[in-house]
């Protein structure tokens, strides 16, 4: 007669490590080792030292020349019908009346700052370009700098309203901590640019057919 006898061995289950394994593969293969900078070839330091040279140019050219395109000028009639040129701005601006009493200048300025960029995604997104372009031109047109000087082209033009010269004061006079960008421009050029991302934020609640033209007039473009 068999006769059970106990097991010899007996499997635990793991109580730690209870995440599945990849299996085991003889043919991985190992990531190949960085190449020594100071192995690299001739044609190699040439293109580098190119693309170095071009990025440069592109940073150095100006604003004005940057923005110019030949394009079919917008229709001035139908503005009212259409925004960044389509007949709906998505997302909808949020209904205030008056964002100063409710939002600080820091607040409009952070919105204003997003949609700053976006007229220049817009503006520089046709003809095609690669990512690498496309982020060198909206830099070039984003920073801080830039923005200083689109704002005192609009002072130098008398364009603004008393009421967006307002807006312009208290975002100036709104104050902010120590950064790395206003140390590096300078707290006037700094607080310039803050005081034009707060008009952009302002009239993007308020009134958005204004902030097209005031765009436009920088040299943004809503149309291909």
């Amino acid at each position: 007669m068999a006769v059970a006898l106990p097991s010899l061995f007996t499997v635990k289950a793991a109580s730690l490590d209870t995440q599945q394994r990849l299996p085991y593969n003889r043919q991985r293969t190992k990531p190949k080792k960085p190449q020594n900078p100071t192995t690299l070839s001739p044609t190699t330091t040439t293109t580098t030292t190119s693309q170095t040279l071009t990025l440069s140019n592109t940073r150095d050219s100006s604003i004005s020349a940057l923005l110019s395109r030949k394009i079919q000028k917008p229709i001035r009639e139908k503005l009212e019908e259409s925004y960044l040129g389509y007949e709906t701005w998505l997302p909808v601006a949020p209904k205030v009346e008056k964002p100063r009493s409710i939002y600080n200048a820091a607040s409009l300025a952070y919105i204003g700052d997003c949609i700053y960029e976006l007229y220049a995604r817009r503006h520089f997104l046709f003809p095609p370009l690669t990512i690498e372009e496309y982020n060198n031109r909206v830099m070039a047109v984003v920073r801080t700098e830039a923005q200083d000087a689109m704002l005192q082209k609009l002072l130098t033009e008398n364009y603004l309203l008393e009421e967006e010269r307002d807006v312009l004061r208290w975002g100036k006079n709104s104050g902010s901590g120590k950064t790395r960008t206003k140390k590096r421009v300078g707290v006037a050029v700094y607080n310039s640019a803050s005081s034009l991302e707060t008009l952009v934020g302002y009239l993007y609640l308020t009134n958005t057919k204004r902030l097209e033209e005031i765009m436009l007039k920088l040299g943004f473009s809503c149309v291909t």
